[in-house]
């Protein structure tokens, strides 16, 4: 009888010599994943991470940080100073007055020696001499010299260099031929302005109020020569100088004196905003919190400079510029609404906080045109005459501002700034015309820019 065919027993088949429990083991064992599997992508970094990884960036960066916060402490601790010991805020306001006149005058000049001998060369020396003068006007006070020295101290000041133009100068240096990095280091810049011009009064105040009347004006004395000598210290980053200047004057560049304009204007605006706040205030019997207020104004053009610089611009800049101010004289109508019809302090806190939104952006895409619009070679005097401009807008803004709230109303001198910045918005828009119109014949041209010599 045949026999039947001999059953397998389950697993234990031995497969090249491998006993049946470690051929089992072996073959259940979950097997690792494939190296070929794709992997999550690393997250881009952020527009201002990359903006920073510019070597040299952070400390040229720092530097400057110092040397700008005492910009917004200077004005305030000469008033306290001078009123404190003299008695008369009309002094002080002919001090403030006759140093803005004489900035007016020699900061162009300091930002030309800056583009033809570099930076450092320039910087430290005229910083160190303007320090002088507020040590001066120190000692002028402390020991009761007649009040015409106060005028002369102050007045030697004025050979402060433009510290945030030289910031941007050494931006347009390094990020030469990155438009979207240029636009996030100017909006970087601008929101570093708002916010040292927010800290600066307040950090004078509690120095002067604490220790002594002269503390505001030699600790930000002290700052400022520091910020500049770590500043100039960082050469890497530094432009080199334009000793060979070939181009003329940026005033006579295409475009300038409008843009300028526009500048002039747009100081007025704060100029303006500044003394009828502080009118606002005191007449409903808050005086000591318009600085606060001031502040959240400021805040807000510091948020908005900051999101501003994280998009990507669209559109040229003299498209982009007249929707700004747009923008800014649409809100700026805000704080006249809430003064007028509320009468409340805390409504015209809110009202200056959105109405601050505009003016980084404002001046982000000003600062750029000015850039564009400058010869390379006297990028420095171009930006400080830009600033100019606003100081000389700022003064008659504030003399304005202050014959309204006298001889009108506080809350109708809210509406200076709204017709100051349509007088803006109709500059910008005839420079947009003119930009646009000198465009036409060449198709995709980003501006007028000059060569690197």
């Amino acid at each position: 009888m045949p026999q039947p065919p001999a059953r397998k027993a389950p697993f234990l088949t031995v497969t090249n010599g491998t006993p049946p429990a470690v051929d089992f083991a072996l073959r259940n064992q979950p097997q690792p994943k494939s190296q070929s599997q794709p992997r999550t992508p690393p997250r881009t970094p952020g527009p201002y991470r990359r903006l920073f990884a510019t070597p040299g960036a952070r400390a040229f960066t720092v530097g400057n940080l110092i040397a700008r916060l005492p910009m917004g402490m200077f004005s305030v601790s000469a008033i306290i100073m001078i009123a404190g010991s003299r008695g008369s805020y009309a002094l002080a306001g002919a001090v403030m007055a006759t140093g803005l006149a004489a900035t007016a005058v020699v900061a162009p000049w300091t930002a030309r020696l800056v583009d033809r001998h570099g930076q450092a060369r320039t910087a430290v020396p005229a910083t160190a001499f303007a320090l002088l003068g507020g040590i001066a006007l120190v000692l002028c006070v402390r020991f009761g010299a007649p009040d015409w020295t106060l005028f002369a101290a102050y007045a030697a000041t004025a050979t402060t260099p433009n510290t945030g133009g030289m910031s941007r100068a050494r931006w347009a240096y390094l990020l030469d031929g990155d438009p979207a990095a240029l636009h996030t280091a100017n909006s970087f810049e601008q929101a570093a302005d708002e916010l040292c011009f927010m800290l600066g009064p307040v950090f004078a105040a509690l120095l002067c109020g604490t220790f002594f009347p002269e503390a505001g004006t030699l600790v930000g004395g002290a700052l400022m020569m520091t910020g500049v000598l770590i500043f100039a210290a960082q050469r890497s980053t530094e432009p080199p100088p334009q000793r060979r200047t070939t181009s003329g004057s940026p005033l006579r560049a295409p475009g300038m004196p409008a843009l300028l304009a526009t500048f002039l204007a747009t100081g007025a605006v704060f100029g303006a905003m500044e003394v009828v706040t502080i009118a606002f205030a005191d007449e409903q019997g808050h005086k000591s919190a318009a600085g606060v207020v001031l502040a959240l104004q400021a805040a807000g053009s510091c948020a908005a400079g900051l999101l501003y610089g994280a998009r990507a611009s669209a559109g040229p800049a003299e498209r982009r510029y007249p929707l700004c101010i747009a923008a800014m004289t649409a809100l700026l109508t805000l704080p006249l609404l809430a003064a007028g019809l509320t009468g409340s302090l805390l409504a015209l806190a809110g009202a200056l906080l959105v109405a601050g939104m505009a003016t980084a952006p404002t001046m982000v895409t000003g600062m750029s045109l000015v850039q564009r619009h400058t010869p390379e070679d006297r990028l420095n005097e171009g930006m400080t005459l830009a600033v100019t401009g606003l100081l000389g807008g700022i003064a008659c803004g504030s003399a304005v501002g202050g014959w309204v709230v006298e001889h009108v109303s506080t809350a109708a001198g809210y509406g200076f700034p709204v017709a100051a910045s349509t007088l803006a918005l109709a500059l910008a828009l005839s420079t947009a015309s003119t930009a646009s119109t000198r465009r036409r014949p060449s198709a995709g041209n980003s501006g007028p820019r000059c060569p690197r010599t």
